[in-house]
């Protein structure tokens, strides 16, 4: 007997290995909230102080403080400014520090300088040394400073073109010294340089060593910008458009002249003179070399 046998042909197909789950996205970390500065202080000097930005019918002087104090959004209370006319760089450490240290700042800001270059005895090292220990003290506290380097005063004040080159050397050692602390302390810091309109005589007071109301306020807006690249809440922006101030009459403008002005030039340009006689002796040598 035969048997018969069927063959039956199974086919295989072969699937590929399911592939591992595509990775699902993640919820994105969420971006850190702005700090609010509910405290603040200026220090510095005449600038610090508000020179060349008068309160209307109020007397005295606003400038960069208030306004910088607006736009963080800083009451009364929070507000400190201890600075006052004439102060170098060694008067903000020894008498306007303690002030701040007491108000605790979230946030102080510095102007000061230009009074340590007109004196003959200018020192860029012990501005930096003075100028490291006001950071870091208030940084152990857990304030942020914000100092400023200057623009080329030379070019907005009216002076012998000797006296200008003299200014401008000072202007740049004073920098260097300020740079160097800036680079190692790793703080924000205004470059007055590079304000846009620094250089316009709209900026200006009548003296031309202050701000005006705008020059105060480009101030403001230049710290106000430099402390939200930082981390803190502006809570409202800094606005260019005069407002609130008063411009100086004509009779101001001679009081100034006459009560401040001459004795202030005849009082620093002999402080300032010697240096700058070496500076054009220096000048002349290079010449003649």
């Amino acid at each position: 007997m035969v048997l018969g046998v069927t063959v039956i042909s199974v086919e295989v197909t072969h699937f590929p290995e399911p592939a591992d789950p595509a990775p699902q996205p993640t919820a994105a970390a969420p971006a850190a909230q702005p700090r609010r500065a509910r405290r603040l202080a200026v220090l510095g000097d005449s600038t610090a102080v508000g020179l060349g930005d008068p309160r209307p019918n109020r007397g005295g002087w606003r400038g960069v403080g208030p306004l910088v104090a607006a736009a963080l959004g800083v009451d009364d209370d929070g507000y400190l400014n201890p600075s006052f006319e004439g102060a170098r760089m060694k008067n903000v450490l020894i008498e306007q520090l303690p002030a701040v240290l007491a108000h605790r700042a979230d946030v102080a800001l510095l102007v000061v300088g230009m009074n340590d270059t007109l004196r003959p005895d200018f020192d860029a090292e012990q501005i930096s040394a003075d100028l490291t220990e006001l950071v870091r003290t208030l940084a152990a506290q857990g304030t942020l400073l914000v100092p400023v380097r200057f623009h080329d005063h030379s070019k907005v004040f009216r002076l012998p073109s000797s006296i200008k080159r003299a200014l401008a050397a000072r202007v740049a050692e004073l920098n260097a010294a300020i740079d160097a602390v800036v680079a190692a302390e790793g703080v924000p810091c205004l470059n007055l340089h590079e304000l846009p309109g620094a250089y316009e005589l709209t900026s200006w007071s009548v003296d031309r060593l202050h701000p005006s109301e705008l020059g105060h306020r480009m101030l403001a807006l230049g710290f106000t910008t430099l402390l939200e690249q930082a981390g803190y809440a502006v809570a409202e922006p800094v606005s260019l458009t005069c407002s609130g101030g008063v411009e100086p009459s004509a009779l101001s403008h001679f009081g100034w002249l006459v009560g401040k002005g001459v004795p202030w030039l005849w009082r620093r340009g002999r402080e300032f003179l010697p240096y700058a006689v070496a500076i054009m002796w220096r000048s002349f040598r290079g010449r003649a070399d």
